[in-house]
């Protein structure tokens, strides 16, 4: 009874078929995804990412525990895209996110790194990111929190837009709560990237 009730609470978060689909992480287009903070799993913690079309295309299930220390991204089917492990160094904490092959996770090499910035400010906190750890290819970005209008926004060095979390409105402008949120990504940006930084600020601030 209670899974039917998830389902019929995911049809008015997002009221278009509820149907799984393989998809490129990287399009030349902007993509808008709706973020449920529920997860799938009866009584866990997590998150259901639907695309566009209402479409689910990524999970995260922590099941009954919060602000884990390893956590993993998902799409539809259980596969594992990104391992994000919470690391410390002396009294400094870290996390660093592993994207997975077709056959295993590497674990060796990070594809990114998330820092909390040193910088006291109130609410969330802003995040450094470093996209690539080989100093010749990496990019830099940074997760801005305090702009009142969007939850938060993760821009490159030169302050481009790379992407945008908001509570989302339904047609008529209606909140759909706290827990109900809009992610616009701008084009030739891994998508599947973008929401490994989002678990990771998730869990920052203790949102999953």
């Amino acid at each position: 009874m209670k899974s039917k009730t998830n389902l019929l609470i995911m049809a008015k978060v997002h009221p278009q078929a509820i149907i799984p689909s393989t998809s490129c992480y990287l399009t030349s287009n902007q993509e808008t995804f709706t973020i449920w903070m529920k997860s799938l799993v009866l009584s866990g913690k997590g998150c259901t990412v639907f695309d566009a079309n209402g479409q689910i295309v990524y999970r995260v299930d922590n099941y009954n525990c919060k602000c884990s220390n390893e956590v993993y991204l998902m799409d539809i089917k259980g596969k594992v895209l990104f391992t994000v492990l919470r690391k410390r160094f002396k009294l400094f904490r870290f996390w660093e996110g592993y994207r997975s092959s077709d056959t295993e996770t590497v674990i060796k090499k990070p594809c990114f790194q998330v820092r909390k910035s040193m910088r006291i400010s109130r609410g969330d906190s802003p995040c450094e990111v470093i996209v690539g750890l080989d100093e010749n290819q990496s990019h830099h970005y940074k997760i801005q929190t305090w702009n009142s209008k969007s939850v938060c926004k993760i821009v490159d060095q030169s302050g481009g837009l790379v992407a945008e979390l908001k509570r989302k409105k339904s047609t008529y402008g209606v909140d759909l709560g706290s827990d109900v949120l809009t992610m616009v990504v701008e084009p030739n940006i891994d998508h599947s990237l973008i929401m490994g930084l989002f678990v990771v600020y998730c869990l920052i601030n203790c949102r999953m």
